[in-house]
Order: C-alpha cells, then structure tokens, then sequence
C-alpha cells in the first residue's frame, strides 16, 4: 500500500520563474547547464512571453537551487506564484 508520504513524493511539479534570458543561444546554454545538474527535471523557456519565462517540472524540485545556478550564470531567475 502507497502511503500519503510516498504519493507526495511522486508528484509532478511544475515552477515558473520569470528571467532575463533574451536570447535563443542563452536559452539552450542554460537549459543544457541545469539539465546536467538536475538530469530529471523537464526544462522550458517562453521567450515570447514578456517575462522570459522559465517551466521547470520534475518530482521534488529544488527551486532555490535553480535560481542561485540561474544567478551564477549572470541571469535573474525569480519564482513566480
């Protein structure tokens, strides 16, 4: 039997972080640059959106973890709620 602990865990989930990102090569070399730290996680951007916006889905996200990578790369990176 599942427990309630165990049915958390496995759920997806998705964050929205609004960036700086303007460009196509930027947006490739920072999806690629977190896809090796967090290999699990499903990573997007929206540049067409006015907020640059950043989809990342995976189980048991790290989103402080994300921004500060976001950051030592040179880009803003705030979660959106």
């Amino acid at each position: 039997m599942i427990t309630l602990k165990e049915l958390k865990e496995n759920v997806m989930i998705v964050e929205i972080f609004k960036t700086n990102v303007q460009k196509e090569s930027e947006r490739d070399y920072v999806v690629a640059i977190i896809q090796i730290q967090f290999p699990d996680y499903k990573i997007n951007f929206d540049l067409e959106d006015c907020d640059k916006i950043l989809r990342v889905e995976g189980m048991d996200l790290q989103c402080d973890n994300i921004m500060d990578y976001m950051h030592c790369l040179g880009y803003t990176c705030i979660r959106l709620d």
